[in-house]
């Protein structure tokens, strides 16, 4: 059953390991559309329904545009973070 809306959807933000994983995976799946000749305009067929058909360029088109906003998801990220601690520092006596 789909969801009528987002609002009972919850979770955290991404980390930075979670994003790189998803870039390598994209990555991956970018290098495995376009090697050996498998990128072309033609359409091919899909398993499952009859009749379903994909554009291998509009596949491309759409993991790169999804590596574009990962990639800048990650790149917004602070270079640093830093902390501070408050220690009581006692005397002695």
């Amino acid at each position: 059953m789909d969801l009528p809306d987002l609002s009972t959807i919850t979770g955290s933000d991404l980390t930075d390991e979670q994003i790189r994983g998803i870039l390598a995976q994209i990555d991956l799946d970018i290098t495995n559309l376009v090697r050996d000749g498998k990128l072309s305009a033609l359409k091919y067929g899909l398993a499952g329904s009859p009749g379903q058909h994909s554009d291998r360029a509009a596949n491309l088109h759409a993991l790169l545009a999804a590596r574009d906003h990962y990639q800048k998801l990650l790149s917004s990220r602070p270079a640093w973070e830093t902390s501070q601690a408050e220690m009581d520092r006692g005397r002695a006596s």
